[in-house]
């Protein structure tokens, strides 16, 4: 089994203007950033705050706002070493600078938005070939935030509103940056509902782990597979290993989705949870000494 050397932080976002406005969800009228708590710890991952970050806006709509917000933001934890890449087409993905900056730094933050842009645009690129290399092979910190978390996974949601998440074909599926196998992220999680767009996800995938982020929280894994809670707020962890009965195969799109035995559990700060072995734990202490 591969085991990566790097370390993946996936956050649940918060309202910005650069993120995909979803049905039922008014967007608010100004940028909020994630609570300096969570971009601490990102700092803290790599090497303080001299480390040397990339932000990536792949995903944003207003990217020259969003990557400006976020310099400003890291500035007041004292990390000035901060750089943006605005690759706005697979064109720009190929640039010999893009690729230069992604291999020298520290760790990369993707922002969020709209994670079918990040695929669209950057996967198969070498860009993403150097970030994916890097983490699998070196200390290197991968945090994405939104979209920017829901693309980390090789499963990954682009599509499914809150209200009709239960009814068969509302969700739909593809394949995301792959920065991990067989778990699938989504954000916003409490904030917008997301509890059954989540759950058909899983069902329709049940080798996979369903990890719902709340807002201003987030979850720090290490090793492909102990993943820390971090962050003001809530994560859902949904396992359908055990799934007993679930009629999402023999159903018409539109019919409501039936699921026996989906096993939910919810994570605060500090509590881990192996994704390996499926297994939660109350805190550190306790998961070191499993």
């Amino acid at each position: 089994m591969d085991i990566p050397k790097g370390t993946l932080i996936a956050i649940g976002g918060a309202e910005d203007k650069g993120t995909e406005v979803e049905a039922n969800f008014a967007p608010k009228d100004y940028l909020q950033f994630l609570e300096f708590g969570i971009l601490k710890r990102i700092i803290s991952e790599m090497k303080g705050v001299d480390s040397y970050i990339e932000v990536i806006t792949t995903a944003s709509v207003i990217p020259e706002e969003v990557g400006d917000n976020y310099i400003k933001a890291f500035s007041k934890l004292g990390c000035n070493n901060v750089g943006v890449i605005h690759i706005k087409s697979r064109e720009d993905a190929h640039h010999s600078n893009y690729i230069e900056r992604v291999s020298k730094a520290d760790g990369v933050m993707f922002t969020g938005g709209n994670q079918l842009r990040l695929t669209m645009i950057l996967g198969g690129t070498d860009f993403l070939k150097i970030i994916l290399d890097r983490y699998h092979n070196e200390e290197f910190v991968v945090a994405g935030t939104s979209a920017g978390a829901m693309a980390m996974s090789n499963t990954m949601i682009y599509q499914g509103s809150s209200t009709g998440a239960l009814l068969k074909g509302e969700v739909k599926i593809t394949t995301g940056l792959a920065f991990m196998k067989d778990v699938i992220f989504d954000s916003h999680f409490v904030t917008r509902g997301r509890f059954g767009r989540l759950a058909q996800a899983v069902a329709s995938n049940p080798g996979c782990i369903g990890i719902g982020l709340g807002e201003d929280t987030g979850v720090v894994i290490k090793n492909g597979n102990e993943m820390e809670a971090i962050g003001s707020g809530l994560t859902l962890i949904f396992d359908g290993h055990n799934i007993r009965h679930s009629n999402i195969a023999d159903i018409e799109d539109g019919q409501p989705i039936s699921i026996e035995n989906l096993v939910v559990h919810v994570m605060a700060k500090g509590n881990f949870y192996y994704l390996h072995e499926r297994k939660f734990y109350q805190g550190v202490l306790e998961a070191v000494g499993k």
